[in-house]
């Protein structure tokens, strides 16, 4: 979505709890339901087309007769590539003739937005003893089966593979990724603990890569129940497999395509692994997976790096030019920070999952930002990078806060499902990591750094992901202030998670070693307003007396090129900047598309004077300052 390190779509799982909960369905009123008449008086007949309208209680959940000994069947081979298609077959027992209702989810835990993954499904063919079963849709993502009796069902339908996103299914002539929530049907209306395999069948000389475990055969995968069973996505076909201990782990990386990454650089990915992965394993003082497996795909399409977080795995698809570098081993930290912190420590609010409708929630600040901020931690804690280029990522995210519309994180984590157009929809992520380093100094100054952000969430992981239930407000903020010694967060809170305050760092970052420092920069500036939709990058308005006003640009615009610099996205102010440093009144054109046609402008390049502000190391900090600095990038405290 961003950089390299951008596009976090990002998720979680939890061990096995109830089903999830089902959606209510509201029949539609016959065609032969009786329509009250109006007879001679209106006043009389009123009251009875009301009470005509107005149901007698509320609609019954829909349920499904329960199935017992649930199998899938996953087949993917030459002749499914060339239709890009997933084959699937699910059986299960049934001990009646009363209707199965199978229903396929509308999302994937961790990317924020409902796919309605029913739309990629065609020739879907119930069958029992051979013979088709009579069939419906119930809803759109649900289908109500109509077994005859006592036995087996099997029912045969096909994926359409072809989406490049880590939450979705994708295939090429030899290689398929699909996670669960594709191509896995479950039960609507009943318990999510019910147990399955899955059966891969594929080429000879084609491998499987996947966090499930392996059941008879290396091709036979099992879940315990549903929920694990659709946080196991699966790649198939050819790609590049390595691995690695970590941890007291194996940690395997999957690579597509076969041989599009060089030894050298999966090499390097290798060592990246073995340096992010412990510092997390310190943080939280358990490794909760029996292997890790990191599933790539390297496609010179994609233009930086997204990644999708799983139990035991993620998924990420990246651009060639970044594989090995530290961009993306902070990729790395990332998902892989979320096996604690979302994976298993996570909300009240996703707990358990439903996959039929959105699940909104404030804390995305906490689950994806804090998250970002030990992402950080492991790589200078790891060893990966120095404290310099934690300075210098902690700087850009400041600098992104700063330039984005103003908004407090609990909207902004509220907002994820709806991808505001406003600039806003991932300002959790910085604005979250931010929040997370306020809360560890804070923590750390008043324990006198013995204790720090570490403790919290070691704290809450061991209270509530391992007695099977998320944390509250109550205990968020109750394990913050037994941190810091009783202090209260209350007003933290107020002002800067539910508020829109700006942070403190002038207050907050001497604490721990460290200075805001402000330079005043002369760089070209346009004085213009933009906004990225489906038709482009539009101007929403023009500043007074600024280059776009001279120019003659206008509220409704499409710009289409500034110079030399293309206007693809939001981030085109940054590359025009940088083109144009040195090149105060140089005439330069404008193309610009206004009521459908091209138009071009001339404007002249104007320096103008911006506050630059970045985080440095204090010369002047305390030795009190210097220990907590010290215990933030190492991950230690003083007992």
């Amino acid at each position: 979505m961003d950089t390299p390190r951008a596009r976090r779509v990002n998720g979680y799982l939890f061990p096995l709890s109830p089903a999830p909960q089902s959606r209510s369905k509201v029949p539609l009123p016959s065609p032969q339901s009786p329509v009250p008449v109006l007879r001679t008086s209106l006043v009389l007949a009123l009251p009875s087309l009301l009470a005509a309208q107005r149901p007698a209680s509320p609609p019954a959940p829909m349920r499904s007769a329960p199935i017992t000994d649930v199998r899938y069947d996953v087949r993917f081979d030459a002749a499914t590539a060339r239709r890009r298609t997933i084959a699937v077959e699910m059986r299960f027992a049934v001990a009646s003739a009363e209707p199965v209702l199978l229903s396929m989810p509308a999302w994937t835990p961790g990317a924020y937005e409902i796919s309605n993954f029913a739309r990629y499904v065609s020739a879907f063919t119930p069958t029992a003893d051979g013979r088709a079963l009579e069939w419906d849709k119930a809803d759109f993502d649900t289908w109500r089966v109509r077994p005859t009796g006592r036995g087996t069902v099997t029912v045969a339908f096909d994926v359409f593979a072809d989406s490049l996103d880590n939450a979705m299914s994708w295939s090429r002539p030899n290689f398929a990724l699909f996670n669960g929530t594709n191509v896995f049907l479950y039960p609507e209306g009943r318990d999510a603990g019910f147990p399955s395999t899955v059966k891969v069948r594929t080429e000879a000389g084609w491998r499987v890569a996947t966090g499930m475990a392996r059941g008879a055969d290396a091709t036979t995968f099992t879940a315990p129940n549903y929920h694990d069973l659709v946080d196991m996505p699966f790649f198939v076909g050819l790609f590049d497999l390595d691995s690695v201990r970590v941890a007291d782990r194996p940690v395997y990386v999957a690579s597509y395509p076969q041989d599009g990454v060089s030894a050298r650089a999966r090499q390097t990915i290798l060592q990246q692994l073995s340096k992010v992965i412990p510092p997390s394993v310190a943080v939280f003082r358990d490794t909760p997976f029996d292997r890790y497996v990191l599933l790539q795909i390297v496609d010179s399409s994609f233009g930086g790096g997204s990644g999708l977080e799983h139990q035991n795995s993620h998924v990420d698809i990246l651009s060639p030019l970044g594989v090995g570098s530290a961009s993306f081993a902070s990729l790395y930290a990332h998902e892989i920070l979320h096996a604690w912190n979302v994976k298993r420590l996570r909300p009240a609010d996703l707990v358990p999952y439903r996959y039929d409708a959105p699940q909104p929630t404030p804390w995305l600040w906490v689950s994806e930002g804090i998250t970002d901020y030990y992402g950080d931690l492991a790589m200078v804690r790891g060893g990966v990078t120095g404290a310099e280029e934690f300075y210098r990522t902690t700087t850009g995210k400041i600098q992104h806060v700063d330039q984005t519309t103003v908004i407090s994180l609990e909207d902004a984590s509220l907002n994820a499902w709806i991808s505001s157009i406003d600039g806003t929809s991932s300002i959790y992520y910085d604005k979250g990591s931010l929040a997370g380093l306020m809360l560890d100094i804070m923590i750390r100054d008043a324990s006198d750094n013995r204790q720090s952000l570490d403790d919290v969430m070691h704290a809450l992981y061991d209270a509530t992901w391992r007695k099977g239930r998320g944390f509250t407000r109550e205990q968020w903020w109750g394990a913050v202030s037994k941190a810091a010694g009783g202090r209260s967060f209350a007003d933290f809170e107020r002002r800067y998670i539910d508020g829109r305050d700006p942070y403190p760092w002038e207050a907050v970052l001497p604490l721990a070693g460290m200075r805001l420092a402000s330079d005043t920069v002369r760089e070209p500036r346009m004085g213009v307003l933009t906004l990225a939709d489906s038709g482009g990058v539009q101007v929403t308005g023009v500043d007074a007396g600024s280059v776009a006003e001279a120019a003659g640009l206008r509220a409704g615009d499409y710009i289409v090129s500034v110079g030399e610099v293309p206007v693809t996205d939001l981030a085109w102010g940054a590359r025009y900047r940088a083109r144009y440093a040195k090149s105060e009144g140089q005439v330069i054109p404008i193309v610009v598309r206004r009521a459908g046609a091209t138009v071009t402008l001339s404007a002249t390049v104007r320096l103008g004077q911006r506050v630059s502000r970045e985080v440095r190391p204090d010369d002047a900090a305390s030795p009190r300052a210097l220990r907590i600095r010290n215990g933030i990038l190492t991950g230690t405290v003083d007992k």
